[in-house]
This record gives C-alpha cells, structure tokens and sequence, in this order.
C-alpha cells in the first residue's frame, strides 16, 4: 500500500485559496488506512475548510482512485455536484490525484504527500520493505530486501558496520544482512548468502513507468 501523511493544513489551504466550493475525493484503500483519505478525514477536512470560508459541492470514496476508469466513474456519478465545483481535493496518493486530473476539466490539489510504499504491521503502523526497484532478488536473500531495508542498499553484506546485529546508520534497526543470515539459516541455504551477487542493475527501472499489455 502506499502510505501518506496529509499536507500542514496551512498548505492546504494556501492552494485552494482563491476557490470557493470545493469537492472531496477520497481513497477507499490506502489513505483510508493512513487515516489520510477516508470518510472521517474527509468530514473532517471539510469542516476545517469551511471555516475558512470555502463550501463543500459534495464528496466521493473511490474504493481505489489509482483506477482511472473508477475514478471517472465517480465523477460522472456525481456530476451535478461537480458542475457547482471550484476545484477539487483529492485525498489519496499521487496516483489517485493524477486519475482525477485524467477525468475533469477542473483543478485538482492534493491533500496529502506520499511518502512510500509500506507494508502494515499493525494499525497505523507501517514498514517500507519493497523500493520497486525493477529487478527483485528476494529470491536469493530469503525474501528479505537488502535494497530497501539496509540504508546502504547493498547486494553482498553485511558491511563493517554492523554491531550485534544492529545497523550502524541506526542502532534501533536491525542488520538487513543479519536477518538475512538468520533467515537464510533456518531455511537451510546459507549456500545463497555466501554466492556474490552482481551490482545492481539500475537501468531496470524506468522513469517514468510504463506497461501495457493486450488482453487475449
């Protein structure tokens, strides 16, 4: 999931500022997990905003904005309200605030910045252990990612640094490459963590991103 965090209100309302009815779209997945995007923060958000003068044409959760084509959907849904719309908020990550742009001709800010993509462990409480890096070697480090959970994103560790299994760049972090041993050792394969892996093939990943595939 990608995790958010929602911009200073301030910002907020520095962007909108020269718009008067305001429409709210939220995420029904993600931001609704970071308590960045629901219903409530949607209220919420609102009701902030409309002490600042600005009013609310109406409001949207797509179950996932990131969807273009249900996005659009929404919006068609809810027409009439948009039709008496200044601008509009949405509250989700990046994706979600470009899948709007695709589907209205109106402005479109954000409410939220997005900061990775996380793994949840509990409520509220996020990991990011992927990087979407193009090329993944879980296969060969026990499905722990040395690229995104050691700070130095080595491929062959652990580095000179590490000390009682805990990372130098910060002491309450565990080593990836300690876990990585551990892991690789309860499996039975410690055969993996010795091989040497090649550098990291950048070029793998793209910016920006971009597949397409015809459906058969």
């Amino acid at each position: 999931m990608i995790i958010t965090k929602q911009k200073p209100l301030e910002d907020i309302i520095e962007m909108v500022a020269k718009y008067k009815h305001l429409f709210y779209v939220g995420c029904g997945q993600c931001s609704t997990q970071c308590q960045t995007g629901g219903e409530w923060e949607i209220e919420e958000l609102s009701r902030l905003l409309e002490e600042e003068g600005h009013r609310t044409s109406g409001s949207t959760v797509v179950y996932a904005p990131c969807h273009e084509l249900d996005t659009k959907r929404h919006f068609r849904k809810h027409k009439e309200q948009l039709a008496r719309t200044d601008a509009v908020i949405v509250m989700s990550c990046g994706a979600g605030v470009q899948s709007a742009v695709e589907g209205t001709d109106l402005p479109v800010f954000p409410s939220n910045d997005s900061l990775f993509l996380g793994n949840s462990q509990r409520h509220m409480h996020f990991e990011e252990k992927c990087s979407t890096c193009g090329e993944c070697v879980l296969q060969w480090t026990g499905g722990i990612c040395p690229v995104t959970r050691c700070p130095k994103g080595l491929l062959n560790g652990p580095c000179g640094g590490t000390n009682h299994g805990k990372c130098e760049v910060d002491s309450d972090r565990p080593c990836a490459w300690t876990l990585i041993y551990e892991r690789l050792e309860s499996l039975g394969e410690l055969d993996m963590f010795r091989k040497i892996q090649p550098p990291k093939n950048y070029a793998a990943v793209k910016r920006p991103g971009l597949m397409r595939e015809e459906v058969r």
